[in-house]
């Protein structure tokens, strides 16, 4: 079995890598930065006007901890936990590390561009999907892209946007992300105890997908108490280990932010190749990975978005601007300084590096996407912890990992739901289907299922900004809201 899964990535993986180099390199690009600019503009910097009040909203009362789930859906709180869990997960570790080292240091202030031009774009498509929503008989609530795609286009091309999306979404994040998801848990808690991933990854992969079916089967109300109370757990365990690598090495960290303004604008200098060609990937990287890791603009967060109860669509929308900043300008950007600090700066690995011996020097360090942050941690621990910095990556990976899968599953769900207009057996199907490809996960390459997975992330995009720009009056009339 396994020499024929082996043979069949060996097939796909270079035509799903080219494709993937279309999109990611001018599709993708032009999409994230059009359309968060757009709104940008159009919402008067709404990012920047309403960040305290988005504060305000996600931490400044207790209420949204502990509010009622009226009318079947989520607190406010809860709804922005659910979309933190889907949004924190390997790209925060995995897609952070290998931006780095395909793109070099800059790739992280591409990335931050990236997520402050998002922030406008997941202001709208929280809006959109407050606006959009439906509760159904059962009082249970239903929204997401899906749904303000008809809205948008209340014919027989909304209807073609609606379902591709759909369709998109479900392989995205309901099968082929929780494949990147398990795959990730599997091979770093395998290199955390030092065994063989083709040995022990498939009984990992197993046991993971038999703890994610008890807690799919529970719903929306399990997901969030789920999320709820790991989010802020995994946050925190992670923020503390990467303070204390810094801490432990804060003569290097000037270098670190040095390197990742140097090589934004002159990649070339590290990575090799022409300016063009460098700074095209520094670029790419940036948008691809910070798409996977903030996911906005991706049109899945929405979904949980859509569930909150809130006095108006204002109100999420601005709470979900700060998911996107947790995500990136917190998490993710503590994994960049990690790596960078203990990799790149004087002492590291690849230290010293230029356009002639980076990828080499690469190669001969043995450093990967997956193991970048534990070699980081371990190497960058006190020397009295140094030997747990493996395990703690790995736990911390797990723990991320594990709550996008459920989040993932969940907007999977709902949008199986609105293809099969609610039909339990068609949901039913959906989840097994999900549990098996959790499973499958762990037996993959690696490569194969990060493309898959941009892939159709990628596909997903498109009939998202499409739906957002063709309703940009209704979400400016709601940025408006705030105002006395």
């Amino acid at each position: 079995m396994l020499e024929a899964i082996n043979a069949m990535q060996e097939t796909l993986l270079p035509f799903v890598q080219k494709a993937n180099g279309i999109l990611a390199d001018y599709i993708l690009i032009v999409l994230l930065v059009g359309v968060g600019l757009f709104f940008t503009i159009k919402t008067k910097f709404v990012q920047v006007r309403c960040f305290g009040e988005g504060m305000k909203r996600v931490f400044g009362g207790i209420k949204l901890f502990g509010g009622k789930n009226a009318g079947g859906g989520l607190s406010s709180f809860q709804a922005l936990a659910t979309a933190i869990a889907a949004q924190v997960g390997t790209g925060n570790i995995v897609g952070a590390s290998g931006a780095i080292l395909v793109g070099g240091p800059g790739a992280i202030f591409w990335m931050w561009i990236i997520a402050f031009l998002g922030m406008a774009t997941i202001y709208a498509e929280a809006t959109l999907a407050q606006e959009t929503r439906v509760v159904d008989n059962n009082g249970e609530v239903h929204g997401g892209p899906a749904y303000y795609m008809k809205k948008a286009f209340p014919n027989g091309f909304g209807t073609f946007l609606s379902v591709f999306f759909a369709i998109a979404l479900t392989l995205a994040l309901g099968f082929m992300g929780s494949m990147v998801q398990s795959n990730s848990i599997a091979e770093s808690l395998c290199n955390a105890v030092g065994v063989a991933y083709t040995d022990w990854g498939w009984i990992i992969g197993a046991v993971l997908a038999v703890v994610c079916a008890f807690i799919f089967l529970g719903g929306i109300q399990r997901i969030a108490s789920v999320a709820e109370k790991i989010v802020p757990l995994m946050a925190c365990l992670f923020l503390a280990g990467g303070l204390i690598v810094l801490i432990t090495n804060f003569t290097r960290v000037p270098e670190t932010f040095v390197m990742i303004f140097k090589y934004a604008f002159t990649p070339n200098a590290l990575i090799g190749g022409g300016i063009g060609y460098a700074l095209k990937t520094a670029i790419s990287q940036g948008a691809k990975r910070g798409l996977f890791s903030n996911e906005a603009g991706m049109g899945s967060t929405p979904h949980a978005h859509a569930q909150a109860n809130v006095e108006k669509p204002h109100d999420q929308g601005v709470a979900a601007m700060i998911g996107v900043f947790i995500d990136t300008f917190i998490v993710l950007t503590m994994t960049a300084l990690v790596v960078i600090t203990m990799l790149y700066t004087q002492g590291g690995p690849l230290a010293g590096a230029d356009g002639n011996t980076y990828a080499a020097m690469v190669a001969e360090a043995g450093i990967s996407k997956t193991n970048a942050m534990q070699w980081a941690v371990t190497n960058g621990f006190p020397s009295f912890m140094s030997g747990i910095g493996n395990m703690f990556v790995a736990i911390c990976l797990t723990f991320f990992a594990f709550t996008t899968i459920i989040g993932w599953n969940f907007f999977g769900k709902i949008n199986v739901q609105y293809l099969f207009k609610n039909n339990k057996v068609a949901t039913a199907v959906y989840s097994v289907i999900a549990i098996v490809f959790i499973f499958l996960g762990s037996l993959l390459s690696n490569d194969l299922v990060w493309e898959l997975t941009d892939f159709f992330n990628y596909l997903m995009v498109i009939p998202n900004a499409i739906a957002l720009v063709a309703l940009y009056k209704i979400v400016v009339k709601h940025s408006k809201s705030n105002k006395k």
